[in-house]
């Protein structure tokens, strides 16, 4: 685990239409706390309040943030038991779950049967799998990689599983940054002007042909894949 490195978020947001708005992927949680989604929406709203109602519980009644491995197995067992009943769905989506506590950064990705693994970069979603390999690659240089460089990261991760006509633009892309020294915050619209500035090419550099991801995240300063970057990366599908 990386002892002070941030945790980042990247996602890739798509409208069903031309007229339509852009469907959020990046969801904060806490201070401390934020997660990436892929899948559907309504099902993230609920357990994002879910974990909303976790938090301050464990503020109200222990005063301190609430550790991220307790969030995260909470939701797990609440996923795992509509798999067990008649009349129940599995939820329809999956999360990479971002934040600091008492005893470090963390990443954890949330799967609909309840399972949960915790990871040092992670992506999520339609063509993950490009996500996954540039993580792959270059995961051994997050521990000694700066906030900026952390970022960037995810957003080549997040670059390299869009469709080849594809390109990221302020208007579909979103990232989360969060850190021991550094609340959770969601950095959105012309927000994200300066990173893709500093990125260069926004285009993906694959050939192959497909619909766009809807979410990245990446490992070591920034958590998701595919819908987020950084030490996590999330892809939509």
């Amino acid at each position: 685990m990386l002892a002070s490195s941030p945790r980042v978020l990247t996602g890739h947001q798509r409208n069903a239409e031309e007229l339509g708005s852009y469907q959020k992927k990046i969801i904060g949680i806490d201070a401390h706390l934020g997660v990436a989604l892929a899948g559907l929406a309504p099902d993230a709203r609920v357990l994002s309040n879910f974990m909303r109602q976790q938090s301050m519980s464990s503020r109200l009644l222990y005063n301190r943030p609430v550790p991220i491995a307790r969030v995260v197995n909470a939701i797990a067992g609440k996923a795992q038991v509509n798999t067990q009943h008649y009349g129940r769905r599995p939820y329809g989506v999956g999360l990479l779950v971002a934040g600091v506590d008492e005893t470090g950064p963390h990443l954890w990705e949330f799967q609909p049967s309840g399972m949960v693994l915790e990871y040092r970069g992670a992506a999520i979603g339609a063509r993950s799998q490009s996500a996954r390999t540039y993580l792959e690659r270059n995961f051994e240089g997050f521990e000694d990689a700066s906030r900026e460089e952390l970022v960037l990261h995810g957003l080549r991760a997040l670059r390299d599983s869009l469709a080849q006509d594809k390109e990221l633009t302020t208007a579909n892309v979103s990232l989360a940054i969060v850190g021991r020294d550094e609340q959770f915050k969601l950095y959105d619209g012309d927000e994200v002007a300066d990173w893709l500035e500093k990125l260069g090419s926004t285009q993906s550099s694959r050939g192959s042909r497909g619909t766009a991801p809807a979410a990245t995240t990446t490992a070591p300063t920034a958590e998701g894949s595919g819908d987020a970057a950084g030490d996590s990366m999330e892809v939509d599908a």
